[in-house]
């Protein structure tokens, strides 16, 4: 049978403790109530109310001033100890309620996934140790949707979308390009349509990923279905497939040079819909969060070693 557990007196008030080491550091009760702005009479009682809490006493009284017995002292110890314990907490409730702590959510698209963002994010958390960011690819216009039901604090969409309603900062241009094999016959044109990348077998990314999604609808569009040969989870897999002759593929720029080798060329895609700037979207809500503000201004610094 397990032990009974023993019932905590939870009577001691927290200024009572504040107050008793503030009479063992002054060594008099007058000297205390005035530092805790208390008068005389009143800390007296709460003194001997204390005392009656904890069954013993406390101060030895006499006329040079009040030192704590040795029940005193250890109350003084432990005093210390949930005082501090106090101030911390209310330090960390504080800055919870004023947005400096917890977890903000960032939707964002495949471009600035990949790209542009990790830099800047890496950046932000390196100064705001206190603050997670869990960061959701999905396609433009789930973001906004997310945005309008309050399941993400800010997101990032391509400005095709209608961000009505949320709070908008343009953001950075984001390029579509086409990532060929270096020796195929359309390496050399200057501009290539996504038309005619549907009439080759494509690399490209997992079909759920928001850029896939993207154009998959742009294709839908003109009646067409993508043939892809083979997906896969990254742009660096995705040149390395192209450069070795297995298909051609559709990236943002910045992923494309960043990724490109001998075996490949990038060719921009002529449509309009491939030169796109991304937006950063927030919710009037959010944007009263200090930690929202603070991130959207460091996604808007040049990125690190620009």
């Amino acid at each position: 049978m397990a032990p009974a557990r023993r019932t905590v007196d939870y009577r001691i008030d927290p200024f009572d403790l504040h107050l008793f080491a503030a009479v063992v550091e002054h060594r008099t009760i007058t000297a205390a109530a005035a530092a805790v702005n208390l008068s005389l009479p009143a800390a007296s009682a709460r003194l001997k109310a204390l005392e009656e809490v904890a069954g013993t006493r406390l101060l030895q009284r006499s006329k040079a001033g009040a030192t704590p017995t040795d029940a005193g002292r250890a109350l003084a110890r432990h005093a210390h100890r949930v005082l501090a314990e106090l101030e911390a907490l209310h330090v960390d409730m504080a800055s919870f309620g004023h947005g400096l702590r917890g977890t903000l959510r960032l939707l964002c698209n495949t471009a600035a996934m990949s790209e542009a963002l990790p830099g800047r994010i890496g950046r932000f958390l390196s100064t705001t140790p206190d603050l997670d960011i869990e960061v959701r690819e999905l396609p433009s216009e789930e973001v906004i949707d997310a945005l309008r039901r309050g399941t993400a604090d800010l997101g990032i969409v391509a400005d095709h979308i209608d961000p009505a309603g949320l709070l908008v900062k343009p953001w950075i241009e984001d390029r579509l390009v086409a990532v060929l094999p270096s020796r195929h016959a359309l390496a050399r044109r200057r501009h290539l349509s996504y038309g005619e990348l549907l009439e080759e077998p494509l690399v490209g990314l997992p079909r759920d990923s928001g850029l896939s999604r993207f154009l998959a609808g742009q294709a839908s569009r003109s009646g067409r279905v993508p043939r892809h040969r083979v997906r896969l989870g990254g742009f660096d897999a995705v040149a390395r497939l192209v450069a070795a002759g297995a298909g051609v593929a559709v990236m943002p720029e910045r992923a494309a040079v960043r990724c490109r080798d001998a075996g490949t060329r990038v060719v921009p895609l002529s449509d309009a819909w491939a030169t796109r700037r991304l937006l950063i979207c927030i919710t009037p809500q959010g944007w009263e969060l200090n930690t929202v503000r603070t991130l959207v201004d460091a996604l808007l610094q040049p990125p690190p070693g620009a």
